[in-house]
């Protein structure tokens, strides 16, 4: 099996407590893992197959990948997303690889989507990270039923990239869940304090609960804020932990992409 040594160079933790020394972790049963909890493919708007993200983040020294391909309204403008129809065989590709990543790479890939409600008014719109899901769910109703929906079927809900009617992009024109947090934060989990190399202020003010994505489509995008979640390598455990209250630990991480290269050599 295949690991690499790299870890991030500068670790911040949140809620503003000290990490917890190697020692403790092992006491308690549980490890320090470096995660991706937001990452596209082929399947949607990324420019790498699964497999290809796979081999990128498990020669990267990754402990868990989560893929969250865009399912989204079939009125949507959205030139590619996973839809119910494809599904089986986007679920059926991702546990083949999730597989692989484990053996090759001891890295865990949990199934996931970005559950997608753009709307023609930016206060409209919102994103959601459904992880750890392995059934479908349509946002053909609002997104408000598809995280209900996917709570019921057991994923861990993040906020996506929740900007404010004030900073909002063209790119991802998403400021409903920061309009309506409110009733939100009853519903979700967790939410993004960072994407991409993007922060979120308001996130930390309202000390809500928090992770930090890359959000990754392309390769330039693994450079970024990324969450330590602090429990047992299985796929039931960090999502129950992504679920609760439990403390994670943020940072931003810049991975020496030439190590897996020389490395090999």
């Amino acid at each position: 099996m295949r690991r690499s040594p790299l870890r991030p160079r500068i670790v911040a933790a949140w809620p503003p407590t000290a990490l917890p020394h190697a020692a403790t972790l092992a006491e308690m049963g549980t490890e320090l893992l470096l995660c991706e909890l937001h990452a596209h493919t082929t399947w949607s708007d990324g420019v790498l197959s699964i497999a290809e993200l796979v081999d990128l983040y498990g020669t990267t020294g990754f402990d868990v990948l989560c893929v969250t391909d865009h399912t989204a309204r079939l009125d949507d403008p959205l030139r590619r997303s996973v839809d119910s129809w494809a599904w089986p065989g986007y679920l059926r590709e991702l546990k083949l690889e999730a597989a692989r990543a484990l053996a090759e790479y001891g890295l865990l890939v949990l199934p996931g989507l970005e559950l997608t409600d753009n709307r023609d008014v930016p206060d409209d719109s919102a994103h959601a990270l459904a992880l750890g899901l392995d059934q479908f769910v349509s946002v053909e109703r609002g997104i408000v039923s598809a995280i209900f929906e996917a709570r019921t079927h057991g994923a861990a809900i993040v906020a996506a990239h929740p900007y404010t009617s004030g900073d909002w992009t063209l790119r991802r024109p998403t400021s409903r869940l920061w309009r309506e947090r409110d009733r939100f934060q009853n519903i979700i989990d967790r939410w993004e304090i960072a994407n991409g190399r993007e922060l979120f202020a308001w996130i930390a003010d309202a000390r809500l609960p928090i992770v930090a994505t890359g959000d990754f489509h392309e390769p330039r995008d693994l450079a970024s804020w990324k969450t330590f979640v602090p429990c047992r390598k299985s796929e039931r455990a960090l999502v129950a932990h992504l679920r609760s209250r439990a403390p994670v630990y943020v940072m931003p991480f810049a991975p020496d992409l030439a190590a897996p290269a020389r490395r090999a050599a």
